[in-house]
């Protein structure tokens, strides 16, 4: 936890760029029966019947002090979507940068080793070279900032139902595009003291 809460402390700083992942599912919801639209005098009208069409994955980075994040919608989450999303980010939206400092959860997927099952030695070796990368602790996942975005992103975006991956990944290229446009941040304001008064029965008593 306090190795989390140090990264967050750390001053803004573009070569060393603080980033923040994590993963999460959505169902994918058709309609049995159209929705009613909006009149005077009550609102949306929507059937509690329902067809389910599938599962999205959604890959979203954030990074709290320069105010940027990308999102991904994917078919699936495997190690290879994850050294993928990795790649991507390390090379068109953090080109310029010496190291990603990565802060995410320790899912089984989220590893130097997924790098090397989806690109050759020597480019998975470049690749982890520009990574410092900082694991949340196990039940640990409220320290990972990239969670508060993940539901921002769920309450603007994805409260209604939405049927097909193509569909989801068009609402949230405009969501993205307009979070970035307002260059929203995040003041992390839980440090090292607060974590040893606060969450005290979490440390070995001595």
């Amino acid at each position: 936890m306090e190795d989390v809460l140090e990264v967050y402390a750390r001053p803004y700083n573009r070569k060393f760029p603080v980033v923040c992942m994590v993963e999460s599912s959505m169902q994918l919801i058709g309609e049995v029966h159209e929705p009613i639209p909006a009149a005077p005098g009550h609102p949306v009208l929507v059937d509690a019947e329902y067809v389910r069409k599938g599962v999205a994955s959604i890959f979203i980075e954030v990074e709290p002090l320069g105010g940027r994040r990308k999102v991904k919608i994917t078919e699936q989450r495997t190690w290879v979507d994850w050294a993928h999303f990795i790649k991507e980010m390390l090379e068109e939206r953090y080109a310029d940068a010496e190291k990603v400092i990565l802060v995410m959860d320790n899912l089984n997927t989220h590893n130097m080793a997924s790098l090397y099952k989806a690109f050759p030695p020597q480019e998975a070796r470049r690749l982890a070279d520009r990574l410092e990368i900082h694991y949340t602790p196990k039940h640990g996942n409220w320290l990972n900032v990239a969670e508060i975005e993940l539901s921002v992103l769920k309450r603007q975006c994805l409260a209604g139902r939405i049927d097909c991956i193509e569909k989801m990944r068009s609402e949230m290229v405009v969501w993205n595009e307009a979070r970035n446009n307002r260059q929203a941040t995040v003041d992390w304001q839980f440090r090292t003291n607060d974590a040893r008064i606060k969450l005290k029965r979490l440390y070995p008593k001595l």
